[in-house]
């Protein structure tokens, strides 16, 4: 039975959120199938998480699910005659929780970046913004996002953590972060894919962890989520 529409929650942290990308496998009803699945198994474990499907199925998963829901990407400026866009006030009436910007994959320029953090403030939704490396994450933390995420473009999608191969991105962004917006939680993406590789990142300082094909991609899903759940403290 489908959730009544609430007010968006924020993002607590340490923090697993789970981008779906455009996966074939994960659209629609498997979209809801992988969602219901991340919300048991963050329960079992007893860890934060949050999803991020394709925009179609945003409403579809928020009214779904009892975990946050994040838009892959948002268009600054606000609601009006913008047919093709997808303004923040769209995501808020679809229950999101908030959106990610500025994907490797979906690269958006520093003043559009800028008005689309706004945007979403104004709607209070939250910002995951992504960043290539520690001199960016410094940067677009004076953007003051709720959550920064770092991820080497060249590591996305592989089996080589950012946490174990550049140790050095991670803990340079949280300490250049944190000077410049320090209530601005980081993320720790790239190449992500089991207990250890979640372990480094928070002992670095992350404050959770941006994954994808490590799930999406993966023949078991149930047991991939719960290796890398497996490297969270239990929360409180």
């Amino acid at each position: 039975m489908p959730r009544s529409p609430t007010r968006p929650r924020g993002l607590g942290s340490p923090l697993l959120l789970l981008n779906l990308k455009a996966y074939p496998n994960a659209f629609g009803p498997a979209a809801e199938r992988l969602g219901r699945l991340l919300e048991a198994r963050g329960v079992e474990h007893g860890v934060e998480v949050a999803i991020a499907p394709a925009a179609p199925d945003v409403g579809l998963l928020a009214r779904s699910l009892g975990i946050p829901v994040l838009a892959q990407h948002v268009d600054p400026g606000g609601p009006g005659a913008r047919t093709g866009w997808l303004p923040a006030a769209a995501l808020r009436g679809a229950g999101a929780t908030g959106s990610l910007l500025n994907h490797s994959e979906h690269r958006t320029p520093l003043a559009e970046l800028r008005a689309a953090v706004a945007a979403l403030r104004e709607v209070h939704l939250v910002s995951v913004v992504c960043a290539k490396d520690a001199v960016e994450a410094r940067r677009l933390a004076a953007l003051e996002p709720e959550f920064l995420a770092v991820e080497p473009p060249e590591l996305i999608g592989g089996t080589i953590s950012v946490s174990s191969a550049r140790p050095e991105v991670v803990s340079e962004s949280v300490v250049g972060v944190h000077r410049a917006s320090p209530t601005t939680r980081v993320l720790c993406g790239a190449g992500v894919h089991d207990r250890a590789d979640v372990r480094k990142a928070l002992e670095l300082g992350a404050a959770g962890v941006l994954v994808a094909s490590a799930v999406t991609r993966a023949s078991d899903p149930k047991a991939a989520l719960d290796e890398l759940l497996a490297g969270f403290p239990p929360r409180r």
